[in-house]
Formats: structure tokens, C-alpha cells, sequence
């Protein structure tokens, strides 16, 4: 069990990136899903001991976790949203110096858990590949097998699938799902599918904050008959802003699609829709932006 209380960081500028973030984080797939400047990279660094949080604690276990940093270190795994590598150098040489680098000391169980991992991650017919003609998904699954390295306790995996085609995304999701049956993992993203496809418990941070967290489809249900959707003309949009609770819009074959949060029908054409996360997520960002507009009212 990961154990948050209280996290909060500031930066030297006065930004504060992390306010007050408290969370309880069980073995398998947890979901931390927000938008970009959230506050989710600056969260992963602070967890992954990679700084020190302004104020707040964090356990892992027994380890108290900015007390001991180097206990964690030796049972954490670690995927950066970027993460540099040699590009010239094989898979198979980087990844045996990378457990080099993590304390594998004998050769022959640095052998036998480089090759185990390549297997694992199905990189291991272009083992003697240079990393810089792998392809993002390639480069993803390589980062996941140098985390792997020491069968860590803690996983965590910022923005993964950012990037990569759908083919080598559900690739990638389907080898996060083998690992995190006996580990926790936390799956940092702003990928809405990312977190349904996976986790069974998430939570919405935004603007440095913890704004919802619970089981995603404890979730969904509790959105239920709350969400109403209808085509408009694109030209109306700003219209429709003003008179309903607007949280999202898309394109469906050329046409616009308004999305409203609405606690009974609205009238108008709208139609109750079968919430998805998507709603949930996009609901919980207009609340938390509605907010200060209120306090200010």
C-alpha cells in the first residue's frame, strides 16, 4: 500500500504544483488521470523520490519514503514520461547496463533477467537493435523492461502511451495488465481510455488537487442520468456555453455534439446518454473551473 497525506510542493517561483494531495494507493492498477499542467509528473517525481515535497508525507509499507528515499529506490520502478537512453547501443547491452546501474551484481543473473525481460516485453528478436530505430511503442516496451529490473514493488508509469499508435497502445496496455497483478502500479495519464481499459481504482487530479477518486465504474454510475447530449450547428456553440452546463463537444461524421450536465432533462432536443469516464472526467473539470467563478460571485 502507497500511502499519501497531505503532499504539497511549491515551487521557488510560487507555483504550486501539488496542494494537499492525500490518497491510499492498494496493490494493481491505479489511474491518475488529469490534464496536462495538472500536477501528475510533478506528483510522480515527488513519489518517485526524485524530489522532496514542500510539506506532507508519503509511506510505502513501512518505509517512510522521504525519510529513507534509497529504501524505496531498491523496490521501485520507474518509467518517465521522457527518458533518455544510449540510441546507438543494442536493447540487450543498455538493458544489461541498466542492471549494472541497479545493483545485479553477478553476470549470470544479469543474463538471465535481461533475457527474461526482452521475452516479456516481446522485444527480443531485435535484441541487437540499435534503441534509436526501435519505434515509440518499442522504445515504450523497453522503458517498461528496464523498470522491471529487480522485481520492484512500486511501478510507476508517466503519460506511456502518449504518442503511439492504437496497435502498439493496446500492446503496451495488455503488458502493464500482466505485470500489475501483484504490484502497484500507477498509470499517470490524461487518457481517459488508458484508465477504463485498466484500473480499477483512479483518481482526477487537476490544478495541484485530488478532485475525484473512487472505482471508475462506481463512477459512471453515480453520473447516471445526470449527462444529456444533442447535435447542434457549430455556429450555435457559444450559445449553448451560455444557457447550459456545456462539458464537452465533439465532432460525430461532420456534425457537432454537445455534451451537459443537467440534474433533469433539460428539454430542448437533449436526450439522456449512457455516461462513459469521459463524462465523469470532463464533469469534474467543469465543477473544479466552476468553482472559483462561484467563490468569487
Amino acid at each position: 500500500m502507497l500511502e499519501l497525506t497531505g503532499v504539497t510542493h511549491v515551487y521557488p517561483n510560487g507555483t504550486r504544483a501539488l496542494d494537499d494531495v492525500t490518497l491510499s494507493i492498494p496493490k494493481g492498477m491505479y489511474g491518475l488521470l488529469g490534464p496536462n499542467g495538472a500536477g501528475k509528473s510533478t506528483l510522480m517525481r515527488t513519489v518517485a523520490t526524485l524530489q522532496t515535497p514542500t510539506s506532507g508525507g508519503i509511506r510505502f509499507g513501512e518505509i517512510d519514503v522521504i525519510a529513507e528515499p534509497e529504501k524505496l529506490r531498491q523496490r521501485l520502478g520507474y518509467l518517465p514520461q521522457d527518458f533518455g537512453v544510449y540510441p546507438r547501443v543494442s536493447a540487450y547491452d543498455m538493458l544489461e547496463h541498466m542492471a549494472v546501474l541497479k545493483g545485479v551484481a553477478s553476470a549470470r543473473e544479469r543474463r538471465d533477467t535481461v533475457e527474461t525481460l526482452l521475452n516479456q516485453v516481446n522485444l527480443w528478436s531485435v535484441r541487437k537493435k540499435a534503441i534509436a530505430g526501435f519505434s515509440g511503442g518499442m522504445r515504450q516496451r523497453f522503458g517498461i523492461a528496464q523498470a522491471l529490473i529487480g522485481n520492484p514493488e512500486l511501478i510507476i508509469v508517466d503519460e506511456p502511451t502518449a504518442g503511439l499508435d492504437p496497435e502498439e497502445r493496446n500492446r503496451f496496455l495488455n503488458l502493464l495488465a500482466e505485470i500489475g497483478e501483484n504490484v502497484v502500479i500507477i498509470l499517470s495519464t490524461h487518457i481517459v481510455e488508458d484508465v477504463v481499459d485498466l484500473c480499477p481504482r483512479m483518481a482526477v487530479l487537476a490544478a495541484g488537487r485530488i478532485q475525484l477518486e473512487g472505482a471508475p465504474l462506481e463512477l459512471i454510475e453515480k453520473a447516471r442520468g445526470t449527462v444529456w447530449a444533442r447535435e447542434i450547428e457549430r455556429e450555435r456553440l457559444d450559445e449553448y456555453r451560455e444557457r447550459y452546463e456545456v462539458i464537452s463537444t465533439r465532432l460525430f461524421a461532420g456534425r457537432t455534439i454537445v455534451h451537459i450536465l443537467s440534474a433533469g432533462d433539460p428539454g430542448d432536443g437533449f436526450a439522456s446518454v449512457e455516461g462513459g469516464l469521459e463524462d465523469v472526467y470532463f464533469s469534474t473539470l467543469a465543477r473544479m473551473r466552476r468553482a472559483p467563478v462561484a467563490a468569487a460571485a
